[in-house]
């Protein structure tokens, strides 16, 4: 699998999925979730409510993901999957890891051969940079996946440098 990583908006990549940081409700939020649901238009949003009234009631657990349509974005489904809130208390990066895993495990579900991932839990889950971009790029490269290409779209200069230094460990 070839890892690239891209600062931009992941709302523009042309892949056949885009992952998105999402909150348990698949309801919308801030950050990649809003701008996800904002550009993709309500198609996401009503398939989003149509998982909770059926296999999410309660929400979608952390670490886990399900995909939906794509709406208006030009890929062909989101990747919903929900990152945990950094815990300086907890050890939590295996359920960091797993968002990563369980997003590349439904992307081969859906035969998709191109996904773009964001910095999952490291903005408003208040993840450490390095750590998380250790753990994304780790995660990625050792998951078996029929998906060809995956793309880090970077949101800023500094989370870019991190994954690029991540990046540089495991090539």
């Amino acid at each position: 699998m070839r890892i690239v990583l891209v600062e931009g908006d992941i709302t523009e990549e042309r892949v056949d999925a885009v992952v998105n940081a999402a909150n348990s409700s698949l309801l919308g939020g801030g950050g990649v979730d809003g701008a996800i649901h904002r550009r993709g238009g309500p198609e996401i949003l009503d398939e989003c409510r149509r998982l909770r009234a059926s296999h999410y009631g309660g929400g979608l657990p952390t670490g886990k993901a399900v995909a939906t349509t794509a709406g208006l974005l030009p890929a062909r489904w989101v990747i919903h999957t929900v990152g945990p809130v950094y815990s300086e208390f907890e050890d939590r990066s295996e359920l960091l890891a797993s968002c990563y895993r369980e997003s590349l495990r439904v992307a081969d579900d859906l035969g998709a051969r191109t996904v773009s991932f964001p910095a999952v839990s490291a903005g408003i889950y208040g993840w450490p940079l390095d750590d998380a971009a250790r753990i994304a790029v780790r995660t990625v490269a050792a998951t078996q996946t029929q998906v060809a290409a995956v793309r880090f779209v970077l949101f800023s200069p500094d989370v870019y440098t991190a994954f690029d230094q991540a990046l540089a460990t495991v090539r």
